[in-house]
């Protein structure tokens, strides 16, 4: 006989296995057996939103896979609280050309005993594509050695962070100078290249796993934005002040020593818009079909001007369009307009920036 953990394990399985036929055929009467009213919408109208999309652009599901993990579980008194890790992989094809998009989304489930039977109360999805609070930024907030006019080269710290990542001979090394000293500093010369590929790579290797070598955040999409910019040769315009310049240095005990345009969304998106002489900087564009891989994506999803999430490409559909990387909700190779976001609005607003080829 199956034990009591089993029975909510097979009930809990029976829900994934039917968002994944529901999204595979865009069947939204797949999602009327979902008791929680509140989720079954929000599953609802991402659904309907992605199936006009996928049509209007000639795009198609093949084939569609959910791999599951329970993260953790409570259960008391007939009654089980359990986060999930739901790994989707997404088969899709456009003018008969493949190309395969995953992501990993998180949900908090909570399921009741009834009679001999469990069945789903509540289904929240945990924090996913939203902006992270507390840091109020201006255009002001961003100004930094490279603004105006400037006609020198300014010094560039490295990663300050001596067990960080640190750039050689065009690869990326997690720790490789351990404790030793690192290399004497020069400035940062006109016309080193981005290296376009190596943001992709780094982008590709990283998207499903916290480099160890970096903080990682609840809400990680800048950060891992600005590591895949930094891999690809962007350097790093250290200020010592957190509302300037582009920088990471890590922890000093208690201390957090990044920029906000690392890590924060709203700040990389003013940071990459200033105008810039040289360094780290980008051209806005009107059309997503304009940007190359390792450019950058900014969405701001009520349209209000508060920008709360970040994205890089690193491939492009059969017809030219983005397809993007990101954290939070770890995402490889995803559709860029991001209307399968539990954060999408009809009023959301995105900002393309082509990164300058030369720093």
């Amino acid at each position: 006989m199956p034990g009591e953990d089993t029975e909510w394990k097979q009930a809990l399985f029976g829900y994934v296995n039917t968002i994944n036929e529901a999204a595979l055929n865009a069947d939204t009467g797949k999602l009327r057996d979902i008791p929680d009213r509140e989720h079954r919408e929000r599953l609802n109208e991402r659904l309907l939103l992605a199936a006009r999309r996928d049509a209007k652009r000639g795009m198609k599901k093949v084939r569609s896979e959910m791999r599951v993990r329970i993260e953790r579980y409570q259960s008391a008194r007939g009654e089980v609280v359990a986060d999930l890790s739901i790994h989707l992989v997404r088969y899709m094809e456009q003018l008969h050309r493949p190309w395969t998009e995953e992501r990993v989304e998180r949900e908090r489930i909570r399921l009741v005993r009834a009679g001999k039977t469990w069945r789903l109360a509540t289904i929240k999805p945990l924090p996913g594509e939203r902006p992270a609070d507390g840091y109020p930024l201006g255009p002001d907030d961003v100004r930094d050695p490279w603004d105006g006019e400037k006609k020198q080269a300014v010094p560039s710290a490295p990663f300050l962070n001596l067990n960080a990542t640190y750039r050689r001979n065009s690869r990326v090394y997690p720790g490789a100078f351990g404790n030793e000293s690192w290399p004497a500093l020069g400035t940062v010369g006109r016309g080193t290249p981005y290296q376009r590929e190596e943001a992709v790579a780094y982008a590709e290797r990283w998207w499903n796993e916290p480099n160890p070598a970096y903080e990682n955040f609840e809400v990680n999409c800048t950060n891992y934005v600005s590591q895949c910019l930094f891999a690809g040769g962007a350097p790093m315009n250290y200020t010592g002040r957190r509302s300037s310049g582009w920088w990471y240095k890590g922890y000093s005990g208690s201390d957090e020593q990044w920029s906000f345009s690392w890590a924060v969304a709203g700040g990389l998106k003013l940071y990459l818009s200033a105008d810039r002489v040289y360094g780290l900087r980008a051209e806005s564009v009107d059309d997503p079909r304009e940007l190359r891989l390792g450019d950058v994506i900014c969405y701001d999803w009520e349209g209000n001007g508060r920008v709360g999430h970040s994205t890089i490409v690193t491939a492009k559909t059969p017809d030219g369009m983005p397809l993007v990387n990101a954290n939070t909700v770890s995402s490889r190779h995803r559709y860029w307009d991001y209307k399968d976001s539990y954060a999408w609005t009809d009023n959301t607003r995105y900002f393309f920036y082509r990164i300058a080829d030369e720093f």
